[in-house]
């Protein structure tokens, strides 16, 4: 067996590093062994952020880097497709596995499909039904492809089989993202990034925002700036800007208050510490609301859906749409000591990795 991980975005990462390291434990302990190859699309690059999650992470330097940089969705997709064609005439492999829903997610799994190569995804089966959001048609397309798709709630299971997928290739095993943080949380305790932003404990709430239908409609995006506006009033806020927010800060003209801070995108440790010692979170990543169910932390996700409804109905997330009434009501009822109870959901134990390297090796035998 031979399998190239690819990563494209910072997420990706989260979800890779375990992958590996399981690989990894598994050759020791085993004579068939699995050759794995870390191919980095550079659909998101920045290099001083992507070597510090790489730090973070301890995950080896890629083998290949495609260095495709940005570009529209339809531009971007074509040129990692072209590049890692190339890749896989080259090296070969027996599996392509992928994680999530970005571009590289559906180029890398397209052009394996084309040349019969197995695709192993990752965190699939997550439906938001909304199919304006470009990561939802990464979602489904790269599942009616895949051969084997690993899940991370129930809720996914369904949502395959209802589309027609074979329950054969559907693995519930976890949540890989979720073995990162486990095994990250205490090394994250060492940070000093309270000091250096200046925050204390549970006296603070983060804002994370990069969905287009958020912040590249500037009236919708002045409405939910006009709702953290108001809550910074109550309780202070930090910002780590993707660079996608940043433009549509700056069209506001100084339309923000002074008790928002405003950073770069924080590196992994620190972001975690930041997270973990936060009253609540403001969000529309999905990620973000796997993470502060697990680390019990209040969160409003600022989107009328949700691909993971396990964090709404176990978890410690909550939909709060768009809208300014409703966000700065949910925030001042998590003030106010009105949150949900929650639980961590099953198999959110730090051993997804270990499940699916598992799985891989008898499905080889």
């Amino acid at each position: 067996m031979k399998i190239i991980h690819v990563v494209g975005a910072r997420p990706n990462f989260m979800k890779i590093a375990p992958l590996m390291d399981a690989v990894i434990a598994h050759n020791h302990s085993s004579k068939r062994h699995i050759n794995q190859v870390l191919v980095h699309t550079g659909q998101h690059y920045d290099e001083k952020m992507s070597r510090l999650f790489f730090d973070d992470l301890r995950i080896p330097k890629p083998d290949i880097d495609l260095e495709v940089g940005s570009a529209s969705h339809a531009e971007q997709t074509a040129l990692i497709m072209e590049r890692f064609e190339k890749v896989c005439l080259r090296e070969k492999p027996t599996h392509v596995l992928v994680v999530g829903d970005v571009n590289s997610t559906i180029a890398c799994a397209l052009v394996a499909s084309k040349l019969n190569i197995r695709i192993i995804h990752v965190e699939a089966g997550l439906r938001s039904y909304d199919r304006t959001m470009p990561e939802e048609i990464n979602r489904v397309l790269t599942d009616a492809i895949s051969d084997l798709l690993f899940i991370t709630e129930k809720s996914a299971e369904e949502n395959l089989k209802r589309e027609g997928v074979n329950g054969d290739k559907i693995f519930f095993v976890g949540n890989v993202m979720i073995d990162t943080l486990l095994k990250h949380k205490e090394k994250s305790q060492e940070s000093d990034i309270l000091n250096t932003l200046r925050l204390k404990a549970q006296d603070y709430a983060v804002i994370t925002l990069h969905r287009p239908s958020n912040v590249d409609d500037q009236n919708r995006f002045k409405e939910i700036f006009s709702a953290l506006n108001e809550i910074s009033g109550k309780i202070p806020l930090v910002f780590p800007i993707h660079p996608r927010a940043k433009s549509s800060i700056d069209k506001l003209n100084g339309g923000v208050n002074n008790n928002i801070t405003f950073c770069e995108p924080l590196r992994y440790l620190d972001f975690l510490k930041v997270m973990s010692d936060a009253r609540f979170i403001l969000t529309d990543s999905g990620g973000i609301q796997e993470e502060t169910t697990v680390l019990g932390i209040p969160c409003l996700t600022i989107r009328e859906n949700t691909e993971r409804p396990v964090t709404i109905s176990q978890g410690t997330n909550k939909l709060v749409g768009t809208g300014k009434e409703r966000i700065v009501q949910e925030a001042e009822n998590i003030l106010y000591g009105n949150t949900q109870n929650s639980m961590i959901p099953e198999l959110w134990d730090g051993k997804a990795a270990e499940r699916i390297v598992k799985i891989l090796a008898i499905s080889e035998k």
